[in-house]
């Protein structure tokens, strides 16, 4: 049976370092195997399809295979469309009301649980607020996320050590449960 998956790179292709050209990287993914291969955008997120594997195993894959081809290290995040479309569907803010800029999903490696982000003061934050998800948070960051208060303690190492954490804005968020759709 063949799924259709959608591949996150999370830091490649910013501030000029890390470079992965998406026509490379969908060569790669084809020389995996992979079928019907199409990127989105220059920041890291491309769908395909597989029959074998699962995305644990399609993600360590494409990681390593990354790794030997441009030479360095990058963390992927493998995910399916039912999971895509579940993300978006479950979104606890008002996506439909809210700019694109305004709404973010990290897509996590493993599951996380609210004891992680306990430190933080989310009143303080305010009107910022983030929810957690199914291997996902969001966050609604009504300035944006470069002015978020809330996105920088998000970020901090130590809240996710032990995952790979990978952020999409709303755009794309709805745009790869379209295209895995497809």
């Amino acid at each position: 049976m063949t799924t259709t998956y959608a591949a996150l790179l999370r830091g490649i292709n910013v501030g000029g370092s890390r470079k992965v050209p998406m026509a490379d990287l969908r060569t790669l993914m084809e020389d995996l195997g992979h079928g019907g291969v199409r990127s989105y955008l220059q920041s890291g997120q491309a769908v395909f399809t597989a029959d074998h594997g699962d995305e644990e195993t399609l993600a360590a894959e494409l990681a390593g295979a990354i790794e030997k081809r441009f030479g360095f290290a990058v963390d992927v995040i493998v995910r399916d469309h039912a999971y895509l479309k579940a993300i978006a569907e479950a979104c606890p803010f008002p996506a439909a009301e809210l700019e694109a800029k305004q709404l973010h999903v990290t897509y996590f490696s493993a599951p996380v649980d609210a004891d992680r982000f306990a430190e933080i003061d989310q009143a303080a934050c305010l009107p910022e607020e983030f929810r957690l998800g199914d291997r996902a948070l969001y966050l609604y960051a009504p300035n944006g996320l470069g002015r978020s208060k809330l996105a920088e303690y998000l970020s901090k190492p130590r809240l996710n050590k032990g995952v790979i954490a990978t952020s999409r804005n709303w755009n794309t968020v709805v745009k790869l449960v379209e295209m895995t759709g497809a």
